[in-house]
């Protein structure tokens, strides 16, 4: 497990004692293989901050909270990494707490960890359940301000929430699958992660909304509880598939639009319209092969330096600043694909 940091800065990244480092990079035994993992994903995440860590400067450590699809995180991390060397003069580390999927309790228990062991801030997606607000509300006790991405826990002692207007998005989702169907007939395929992230109850209801003001004659299918993983969306797409002979087009709202596509090529029917969420690596060729019709995106690393000023004005770090606005939305279509920016 060769490396160049001090085990001070590897145990302050994973969030362990410096006893227990030493341990695991000695090789002596009596720790966790869990413990172990951790350790070894903080030198990676390490390495890939090493600016930061050489920079001298006020240090902010924010840990990032995440329940998403692996695209996703993967995504959100490219996008804060690429951030932090901009936010010098002060010094911001982040640590990641990722999952796909899972009960509510381990990520209230994530939250009450990082809690007991300090933190600048947290960066959260999460599920708008009591639970999260109530552990969100002991992080706030403990002097740690939240911010939530992409989705939003109103009912909490969040400091604030960024990303774009959810119910503006699903209502353009609405307009251009009005649009772009036009007088053809068919049924729509609304599809979502789960009913318990409020972004995609957002978006869905903007979506629907629009649709039976201009569209009343449309019937509108909801998929729901595929965690926007393939295997449980295929499978669920296939289902309403198999229920419903009319649906020839998908607004996907929880994402796994590789299974949802491959569930209509296995029956042999055609989605006409599709309409998706967020630019990561599976949106973005599915558009250049012209199997989405548009992705509603947002610039990630946009809403990842709105968090982190929000987390160092909490801390006295930057002047107050007004109210922070919702993200603008972008349609990005075949046609008109952002030009990949070079690490």
């Amino acid at each position: 497990m060769g490396h160049p940091f001090p085990i001070r800065e590897i145990a302050r990244q994973a969030g362990l004692s410096e006893a227990t480092v030493d341990r695991v990079l000695n090789g002596r035994g009596g720790v966790r293989e869990s413990t172990e993992q951790e350790v070894r994903r903080a030198i990676a995440d390490l390495d890939r901050q090493r600016t930061q860590v050489r920079l001298v400067g006020r240090t902010f450590m924010v840990d990032i909270v995440m329940q998403a699809p692996e695209r996703f995180t993967t995504a959100v991390r490219a996008a804060l990494e690429a951030e932090l060397p901009g936010l010098h003069p002060a010094v911001l580390r982040s640590r990641y707490h990722f999952r796909e999927t899972g009960p509510v309790q381990e990520q209230v228990r994530t939250l009450d960890r990082i809690g007991r062991r300090g933190s600048q801030g947290v960066i959260l997606k999460a599920p708008d359940v009591p639970e999260i607000t109530a552990a969100v509300g002991r992080l706030t006790a403990a002097g740690i301000p939240v911010v939530t991405l992409a989705t939003d826990l109103p009912a909490s002692e969040r400091l604030g929430y960024v990303g774009i207007d959810n119910r503006a998005a699903g209502a353009t989702a609405a307009y251009l699958m009005g649009q772009w169907l036009g007088e053809r007939p068919g049924n729509v395929l609304t599809s979502l992660s789960s009913g318990f992230f409020r972004n995609e109850e957002e978006r869905e209801m903007g979506f629907r909304g629009v649709m039976r003001a201009r569209h009343p004659e449309r019937t509108l299918v909801e998929s729901t509880e595929g965690q926007g993983l393939d295997a449980n969306q295929y499978d669920l797409v296939r289902a309403a598939l198999e229920r419903d002979p009319e649906i020839r087009a998908v607004y996907s709202i929880g994402g796994g639009n590789i299974a949802t596509l491959r569930a209509f090529a296995d029956l042999g029917r055609e989605c006409v319209v599709f309409v998706a969420h967020d630019l990561d690596h599976d949106n973005t060729r599915l558009l250049r092969e012209h199997r989405l019709s548009a992705v509603l995106h947002h610039d990630l690393r946009h809403d990842l330096r709105e968090a982190c000023h929000l987390v160092m004005r909490a801390h006295g770090a930057l002047p107050p600043a007004g109210p922070t606005r919702p993200s603008a939305i972008q349609v990005v279509t075949p046609y008109n694909l952002p030009v990949p920016t070079a690490p």
